[in-house]
Protein backbone atom coordinates (compact mmCIF):
# COMPACT_ATOMS: atom_id res chain seq x y z
CA UNK A 1 0.00 0.00 0.00
CA UNK A 2 1.05 3.26 -1.08
CA UNK A 3 2.59 5.87 1.89
CA UNK A 4 0.77 8.90 2.28
CA UNK A 5 4.17 11.01 1.15
CA UNK A 6 3.74 8.54 -1.83
CA UNK A 7 0.10 9.35 -2.74
CA UNK A 8 0.90 13.24 -1.99
CA UNK A 9 3.70 12.93 -4.61
CA UNK A 10 0.93 11.15 -7.18
CA UNK A 11 -1.70 13.78 -6.56
CA UNK A 12 0.31 17.22 -6.67
CA UNK A 13 3.50 16.28 -8.83
CA UNK A 14 2.95 13.23 -10.84
CA UNK A 15 -0.49 14.73 -11.66
CA UNK A 16 0.56 17.86 -12.74
CA UNK A 17 3.26 17.00 -14.67
CA UNK A 18 1.57 13.92 -16.63
CA UNK A 19 -0.90 16.59 -17.60
CA UNK A 20 0.86 19.01 -19.29
CA UNK A 21 2.09 16.01 -21.32
CA UNK A 22 -1.41 15.32 -22.05
CA UNK A 23 -2.62 18.29 -23.35
CA UNK A 24 0.49 18.42 -25.27
CA UNK A 25 0.30 15.17 -27.12
CA UNK A 26 -3.35 16.48 -27.70
CA UNK A 27 -2.07 18.92 -29.29
CA UNK A 28 0.26 16.60 -31.58
CA UNK A 29 -2.50 14.69 -32.81
CA UNK A 30 -4.56 17.73 -33.91
CA UNK A 31 -1.48 18.22 -36.05
CA UNK A 32 -1.57 14.98 -37.26
CA UNK A 33 -5.22 15.02 -38.00
CA UNK A 34 -4.90 18.50 -39.99
CA UNK A 35 -1.90 17.75 -42.11
CA UNK A 36 -4.02 14.99 -44.30
CA UNK A 37 -4.55 11.69 -42.44
CA UNK A 38 -7.45 10.82 -43.38
CA UNK A 39 -6.04 11.30 -47.06
CA UNK A 40 -2.84 8.42 -46.37
CA UNK A 41 -3.46 4.63 -46.91
CA UNK A 42 -5.65 2.79 -44.48
CA UNK A 43 -2.04 0.95 -43.67
CA UNK A 44 -0.26 4.15 -42.70
CA UNK A 45 -3.43 5.59 -40.71
CA UNK A 46 -3.52 2.05 -38.72
CA UNK A 47 -0.12 2.79 -37.51
CA UNK A 48 -0.13 6.19 -36.53
CA UNK A 49 -3.25 5.63 -34.80
CA UNK A 50 -1.40 2.85 -32.85
CA UNK A 51 2.22 4.70 -32.09
CA UNK A 52 0.01 7.98 -30.99
CA UNK A 53 -2.13 6.07 -28.91
CA UNK A 54 0.56 4.37 -27.52
CA UNK A 55 2.01 7.81 -26.45
CA UNK A 56 -0.99 8.81 -24.92
CA UNK A 57 -1.11 5.60 -22.64
CA UNK A 58 2.60 6.47 -21.29
CA UNK A 59 1.66 10.08 -21.13
CA UNK A 60 -1.64 8.66 -18.97
CA UNK A 61 1.10 6.60 -16.67
CA UNK A 62 -0.85 3.80 -17.77
CA UNK A 63 1.21 0.34 -18.35
CA UNK A 64 0.04 -1.79 -21.89
CA UNK A 65 -0.16 -5.62 -21.71
CA UNK A 66 -0.97 -7.58 -24.64
CA UNK A 67 -1.85 -11.14 -25.27
CA UNK A 68 -2.20 -12.89 -28.03
CA UNK A 69 -1.89 -11.23 -31.50
CA UNK A 70 -5.07 -9.68 -33.74
CA UNK A 71 -5.53 -10.99 -37.45
CA UNK A 72 -5.13 -8.59 -39.86
CA UNK A 73 -7.00 -7.27 -41.86
CA UNK A 74 -10.98 -6.32 -41.63
CA UNK A 75 -13.18 -7.54 -38.70
CA UNK A 76 -15.24 -6.59 -35.82
CA UNK A 77 -13.59 -6.12 -32.48
CA UNK A 78 -15.79 -6.97 -29.61
CA UNK A 79 -14.60 -5.92 -26.12
CA UNK A 80 -16.20 -5.52 -22.64
CA UNK A 81 -16.31 -1.50 -21.74
CA UNK A 82 -15.02 -0.01 -18.73
CA UNK A 83 -14.08 3.42 -19.04
CA UNK A 84 -12.83 5.67 -22.37
CA UNK A 85 -9.74 4.65 -21.92
CA UNK A 86 -10.58 1.49 -23.53
CA UNK A 87 -10.67 3.25 -26.62
CA UNK A 88 -7.07 4.11 -26.19
CA UNK A 89 -5.84 0.95 -25.02
CA UNK A 90 -7.63 -0.97 -27.92
CA UNK A 91 -6.18 1.22 -30.84
CA UNK A 92 -2.89 0.89 -29.31
CA UNK A 93 -3.28 -3.08 -30.49
CA UNK A 94 -5.55 -2.90 -33.04
CA UNK A 95 -6.48 0.44 -34.68
CA UNK A 96 -10.31 0.35 -35.07
CA UNK A 97 -13.06 2.44 -36.06
CA UNK A 98 -15.53 2.83 -32.87
CA UNK A 99 -19.09 3.24 -33.29
CA UNK A 100 -20.00 6.57 -30.76
CA UNK A 101 -23.25 8.07 -29.62
CA UNK A 102 -23.86 11.43 -32.12
CA UNK A 103 -22.97 13.88 -29.05
CA UNK A 104 -19.48 12.97 -29.27
CA UNK A 105 -19.08 14.67 -32.55
CA UNK A 106 -20.02 18.14 -31.12
CA UNK A 107 -17.06 17.78 -27.93
CA UNK A 108 -14.06 20.63 -28.77
CA UNK A 109 -11.44 19.09 -29.97
CA UNK A 110 -12.02 15.50 -28.78
CA UNK A 111 -14.82 15.60 -31.70
CA UNK A 112 -12.45 16.40 -34.27
CA UNK A 113 -9.93 13.53 -33.36
CA UNK A 114 -12.55 10.98 -33.10
CA UNK A 115 -13.87 12.03 -37.13
CA UNK A 116 -10.94 11.89 -38.30
CA UNK A 117 -10.29 8.78 -37.27
CA UNK A 118 -13.39 7.66 -39.03
CA UNK A 119 -15.86 7.15 -36.31
CA UNK A 120 -19.29 5.84 -36.98
CA UNK A 121 -22.12 8.13 -35.31
CA UNK A 122 -25.26 6.35 -34.20
CA UNK A 123 -28.15 9.11 -33.16
CA UNK A 124 -29.63 7.00 -30.05
CA UNK A 125 -32.73 9.04 -29.89
CA UNK A 126 -33.69 8.24 -33.21
CA UNK A 127 -34.99 4.56 -33.04
CA UNK A 128 -34.11 3.48 -36.59
CA UNK A 129 -30.90 4.93 -36.79
CA UNK A 130 -29.19 1.82 -35.53
CA UNK A 131 -30.26 0.36 -39.36
CA UNK A 132 -28.28 3.04 -40.94
CA UNK A 133 -25.20 2.46 -38.80
CA UNK A 134 -25.51 -0.57 -38.76
CA UNK A 135 -25.13 -0.53 -42.50
CA UNK A 136 -22.10 1.74 -42.15
CA UNK A 137 -20.21 -0.79 -40.26
CA UNK A 138 -20.96 -3.90 -42.85
CA UNK A 139 -19.64 -1.46 -45.84
CA UNK A 140 -16.52 -0.34 -43.59
CA UNK A 141 -15.80 -3.91 -42.93
CA UNK A 142 -16.46 -4.73 -46.26
CA UNK A 143 -13.79 -2.77 -47.40
CA UNK A 144 -11.11 -3.94 -45.39
CA UNK A 145 -11.07 -1.76 -42.40
CA UNK A 146 -11.46 -3.02 -38.62
CA UNK A 147 -15.00 -1.42 -36.57
CA UNK A 148 -15.22 -1.89 -33.13
CA UNK A 149 -18.34 -1.77 -30.59
CA UNK A 150 -18.97 -2.26 -27.14
CA UNK A 151 -21.93 -4.67 -26.97
CA UNK A 152 -22.85 -3.98 -23.05
CA UNK A 153 -23.85 -0.30 -24.56
CA UNK A 154 -22.15 1.38 -21.65
CA UNK A 155 -19.19 1.14 -19.23
CA UNK A 156 -19.25 -1.48 -16.24
CA UNK A 157 -16.76 -1.29 -12.71
CA UNK A 158 -14.90 -4.15 -14.20
CA UNK A 159 -15.86 -7.02 -11.95
CA UNK A 160 -18.25 -8.09 -14.10
CA UNK A 161 -20.10 -8.17 -17.61
CA UNK A 162 -23.58 -6.18 -18.31
CA UNK A 163 -26.22 -7.73 -20.47
CA UNK A 164 -24.33 -7.89 -24.02
CA UNK A 165 -26.63 -6.49 -26.84
CA UNK A 166 -26.38 -8.28 -30.18
CA UNK A 167 -27.99 -5.68 -32.71
CA UNK A 168 -24.41 -4.65 -33.95
CA UNK A 169 -22.95 -8.04 -34.42
CA UNK A 170 -24.94 -8.04 -37.56
CA UNK A 171 -22.49 -6.15 -38.83
CA UNK A 172 -20.08 -9.04 -39.35
CA UNK A 173 -22.58 -11.72 -40.33
CA UNK A 174 -24.13 -9.36 -43.19
CA UNK A 175 -20.25 -8.06 -44.34
CA UNK A 176 -18.99 -12.24 -44.07
CA UNK A 177 -16.35 -11.00 -41.47
CA UNK A 178 -15.34 -12.79 -38.86
CA UNK A 179 -15.21 -11.50 -34.85
CA UNK A 180 -12.11 -10.67 -32.99
CA UNK A 181 -13.29 -10.79 -28.93
CA UNK A 182 -10.91 -8.81 -26.42
CA UNK A 183 -11.04 -8.88 -22.78
CA UNK A 184 -9.81 -5.74 -20.73
CA UNK A 185 -8.61 -5.76 -17.64
CA UNK A 186 -7.33 -2.46 -15.09
CA UNK A 187 -5.22 -3.21 -12.01
CA UNK A 188 -2.87 -0.93 -10.04
CA UNK A 189 -0.65 -1.13 -7.12
CA UNK A 190 -3.10 -1.52 -4.28
CA UNK A 191 -6.21 -3.28 -6.82
CA UNK A 192 -6.09 -6.75 -8.98
CA UNK A 193 -9.20 -4.45 -10.52
CA UNK A 194 -8.74 -1.17 -9.93
CA UNK A 195 -11.48 1.36 -8.85
CA UNK A 196 -9.39 4.24 -10.37
CA UNK A 197 -10.10 2.75 -14.79
CA UNK A 198 -14.02 2.52 -14.17
CA UNK A 199 -15.95 5.58 -15.68
CA UNK A 200 -19.47 4.91 -13.87
CA UNK A 201 -22.18 6.47 -12.11
CA UNK A 202 -21.63 10.27 -11.47
CA UNK A 203 -18.26 10.34 -12.15
CA UNK A 204 -17.15 13.05 -14.48
CA UNK A 205 -14.71 12.77 -17.60
CA UNK A 206 -12.26 15.25 -15.61
CA UNK A 207 -12.79 12.95 -12.29
CA UNK A 208 -12.21 10.10 -14.12
CA UNK A 209 -9.35 11.49 -16.08
CA UNK A 210 -7.45 12.66 -13.05
CA UNK A 211 -8.13 9.39 -11.35
CA UNK A 212 -6.32 7.68 -14.28
CA UNK A 213 -3.03 10.18 -14.15
CA UNK A 214 -2.96 9.91 -9.99
CA UNK A 215 -3.50 5.97 -9.94
CA UNK A 216 -0.06 4.15 -9.15
CA UNK A 217 0.92 1.55 -11.32
CA UNK A 218 -2.08 1.88 -13.34
CA UNK A 219 -2.19 -0.98 -16.09
CA UNK A 220 -4.40 -1.60 -19.13
CA UNK A 221 -4.22 -5.81 -20.08
CA UNK A 222 -5.74 -6.35 -23.49
CA UNK A 223 -6.14 -10.04 -24.16
CA UNK A 224 -6.90 -10.69 -27.99
CA UNK A 225 -8.48 -14.19 -28.08
CA UNK A 226 -9.43 -16.15 -31.08
CA UNK A 227 -11.00 -15.43 -33.96
CA UNK A 228 -14.97 -16.60 -34.16
CA UNK A 229 -16.16 -17.17 -37.26
CA UNK A 230 -19.57 -15.84 -38.15
CA UNK A 231 -20.85 -18.04 -41.00
CA UNK A 232 -24.50 -19.04 -40.98
CA UNK A 233 -24.19 -17.36 -37.09
CA UNK A 234 -27.64 -16.58 -35.35
CA UNK A 235 -26.57 -12.68 -33.46
CA UNK A 236 -28.02 -13.85 -30.20
CA UNK A 237 -26.42 -16.91 -29.71
CA UNK A 238 -22.96 -14.88 -31.07
CA UNK A 239 -23.70 -12.05 -28.70
CA UNK A 240 -24.26 -15.21 -25.54
CA UNK A 241 -21.01 -16.91 -27.03
CA UNK A 242 -19.15 -13.74 -26.83
CA UNK A 243 -20.00 -12.43 -23.65
CA UNK A 244 -19.27 -16.46 -22.22
CA UNK A 245 -15.56 -15.89 -23.69
CA UNK A 246 -14.87 -12.72 -22.86
CA UNK A 247 -16.48 -13.31 -18.86
CA UNK A 248 -13.96 -16.94 -18.58
CA UNK A 249 -11.02 -14.95 -20.37
CA UNK A 250 -11.18 -12.07 -17.39
CA UNK A 251 -11.55 -14.60 -14.59
CA UNK A 252 -8.81 -16.71 -15.59
CA UNK A 253 -6.94 -13.53 -14.81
Amino acid sequence: MASPMSRAWSTWVLGPWRLFNIVVHIVRGLWLARIGYVDRPVGERDETVRCWSQQLLKALGVTLVVRGHPRPGAKLVVSNHVSWLDIVAINSVVPSRFVSKAEVAAWPVVGYMVTAAGALYLQRERRRDAMRVLGLMSDALREGYTVAVFPEGTTGDGHQLLHFHANMLQSAIDAKEPVQPLALRYSDEAHDISPAAAYVGDTTLWQSLWGVITARQLTVQVTVMPLQAVDHADRRALAELLSTQIADCLDRN
